[in-house]
């Protein structure tokens, strides 16, 4: 017997590291504000000692999706890599603390554990810098049996900056098409969409059910100007395709029908994990049965939340909001 889990992650096993940014900082330190960078790990050791008031916190996009999936209730598990170093069974203890199951426990690798820098500007936005340690070496010898139940299997954009990672996403795809489940991404950066564009358009096309992206990854990932446009060649050919907005509507495609979804205007404190948790929110409303109108709500409300404080993880019981809003 397998395991089964109604959601199941495989991504970078990253240590997010958060730290304010005051004024003039990420100019003073070369970061470029508001995106995803790939460092070195001399680099890293940079960064990490100029940080104040750091906030530590097992992360990567998927794994902080798992974390809010699995506080609503549905059992999670994520496929990740991490050394058999300090921070490695820090992540590991902290992810099934937190009740998400992490099959592959810490061990000998190359490489240490994978962490992110990230500093958090004063209007909120998120400055990020990674270094992919041993989290990026995970390949198909990496994927555990854990797709007896189907359900659903979530993918992130990050793992194809290395070989031994599109390995592992065509095998966890793969298997949990045998089992009956479905399959989601999240194109994760506008600069993994360039980087990538043929094996995400390739992805999109032929193995995934859900699809989820802001504007600037959609249309870097098609090459156009015109956010409709991409999102129509997208769902051409995958199930339900979604676009996140940055505080404006979401737009859903999904088998012909076309959806906005509302967003209430919030101050920003941290927009560190908008995106994963509205990932947590639609896929939850997905897993346990809602339409995609619904699971979009579900997914904004989550967004909302998180954005109201530091860290990329719920600080309340969102399924209180749920009820507030009515979802549940």
């Amino acid at each position: 017997m397998t395991a089964s889990y109604d959601v199941i992650g495989i991504g970078n096993a990253i240590v997010d590291v958060i730290a304010p940014a005051p004024e003039g900082f990420l100019e003073e330190m070369g970061i470029e504000r508001g995106i995803m960078q790939l460092i070195e790990r001399d680099r890293a050791e940079t960064l990490y000692e100029a940080m104040s008031e750091r906030v530590e916190a097992p992360g990567g996009s998927v794994a902080n999706t798992l974390a809010g999936i699995g506080a609503l209730g549905l059992s999670t598990a994520f496929i990740g890599k991490v050394r058999d170093d300090a921070l490695g069974q820090f992540y590991a203890r902290t992810m099934e603390g937190a009740g998400t199951a992490f099959p592959n426990p810490p061990k000998a690798a190359d490489l240490p554990t994978s962490r992110s820098m990230i500093f958090v500007s004063p209007d909120g936005e998120r400055s990020m810098n990674t270094y992919l340690g041993a989290g990026a070496d995970l390949g198909s010898q990496d994927v555990p049996d854990v797709f007896g139940g189907g359900g659903i299997l979530f993918l992130e954009g990050y793992l194809f900056d290395k070989d031994e990672g599109k390995t592992a996403f065509a095998r966890a795809a793969s298997r949990m098409k045998e089992a009956g489940g479905r399959s989601a991404i999240t194109v994760s950066d506008p600069f993994c969409a360039d980087r990538h564009r043929d094996d995400f358009q390739r992805l999109i096309r032929e193995d995934m059910d859900i699809a989820i992206g802001n504007a600037a990854e959609w249309t870097t990932l098609y090459q156009t100007d015109d956010i409709e446009q991409a999102l129509d060649r997208a769902a051409e050919h995958c199930r339900t395709v979604v676009c996140t907005r940055s505080g404006q509507s979401v737009w859903i495609r999904t088998e012909g029908e076309r959806i906005d979804v509302p967003v209430r205007q919030v101050r920003v404190v941290d927009a560190t994990g908008a995106g994963d948790q509205f990932a947590a929110g639609f896929l939850f409303g997905l897993a346990s049965g809602r339409d995609a109108a619904t699971s979009g709500r579900m997914g904004v409300v989550c967004a909302r939340e998180v954005i109201g404080h530091i860290g990329p993880r719920p600080a309340v019981d969102v399924a209180d909001l749920f009820r507030a809003e009515g979802l549940i």
